[in-house]
């Protein structure tokens, strides 16, 4: 005979499993937001579990050590900036010139740390306090969202669209520092996101560009 199936579509098991894993989504949510807002060393899980409505013990059921739950959140953050650049770029048709591709991922990277992702913001602003054991990990995956501002840069520079005085390394460091620091300093009752993206794509567009006006100032040497 075949075994007949739950009238509600599931089993107990399975219900209790999707139930753990709505709990464990619930409680990154929280810990995402309490690691935003308080930082590294005022992320109390006391904080996480009032905000995921679940008792503090409950939290070492889905997680071995505060350490844990932090590291994930900010390898999730990492992953989810990195998804949300790529789809974008992956979006433009293919006559979508290099440049403005930087300028997409500008775009993109803004609108992932500043609306999209607790996560993401709370990984970018807490990467640097992290301790060293944690750190390892959130560098691993900020190095893959690096390669991919690092190609969007070269290809640029290779297609010509780049002003040629540019030192590539320094401007994508100078570029990603200042979206960076974004998550710091933006007070969406001072100034709407698009006006935001819109003034740092203006500084992209016209402060890499290969038609940018040429450099006239007189040079002091570096001691």
């Amino acid at each position: 005979m075949p075994k007949q199936r739950s009238l509600h579509g599931e089993g107990p098991a399975r219900a209790e499993s999707s139930k753990s894993a709505r709990t464990r989504e619930r409680i990154l949510d929280a810990a995402a937001k309490v690691l935003n807002r308080n930082g590294y060393v005022g992320t109390r899980l006391s904080d996480i579990a009032e905000l995921a409505h679940v008792q503090a013990p409950a939290l070492y059921y889905y997680f071995a050590s505060r350490e844990d739950l932090i590291e994930e959140v900010v390898t999730l953050g990492m992953a989810r900036a990195l998804t949300h650049v790529s789809e974008s770029l992956d979006a433009l048709p293919p006559e979508t010139s290099k440049l403005e591709r930087i300028c997409v991922a500008v775009g993109a990277h803004l609108e992932v740390v500043l609306r999209l992702s607790d996560y993401a913001s709370a990984a970018i602003r807490n990467g640097p306090q992290l301790p060293p054991e944690l750190r390892q990990r959130q560098l691993a995956e900020q190095r893959t969202y690096g390669e991919v501002w690092r190609r969007l840069f070269e290809e640029a520079d290779a297609a010509g669209e780049l002003h040629p005085e540019l030192d590539l390394r320094s401007a994508r460091m100078i570029v990603l520092g200042g979206l960076n620091w974004a998550t710091e300093w933006w007070d969406p009752s001072r100034g709407s996101l698009p006006s935001v993206i819109h003034t740092a794509q203006l500084l992209a567009r016209h402060g890499l560009a290969r038609n940018a006006a040429p450099d006239t100032t007189t040079r002091v040497p570096c001691t």
